[in-house]
C-alpha cells in the first residue's frame, strides 16, 4: 500500500491527525487530505517535511 499517515508537527512533538491519506490537495490557504474511504481533512497548514519512505506527511498550522 502506498498511503501516508498525517502529522502535525507541534515544536518537537508530532501528533496523527490522519491515516491512510492518499490524495493531498491545496485549496486557497488550506491543505485538504483524503484518505482511502473518501473521507476528508481540511486544515490550515503548510507541508514541512514529505517523508515517502516512512509513509509520512508532516504538516504545520498556519494562522
Amino acid at each position: 500500500m502506498c498511503e501516508a499517515h498525517a502529522y502535525l508537527s507541534r515544536g518537537d512533538q508530532e501528533e496523527l491527525i490522519f491515516e491512510n491519506v492518499d490524495r493531498v490537495d491545496l485549496q486557497n490557504e488550506c491543505i485538504v487530505l483524503e484518505n482511502i474511504f473518501g473521507q476528508r481533512k481540511m486544515l490550515k497548514a503548510k507541508i514541512k517535511e514529505l517523508a515517502l519512505v516512512d509513509h509520512k506527511i508532516i504538516l504545520e498550522e498556519v494562522e
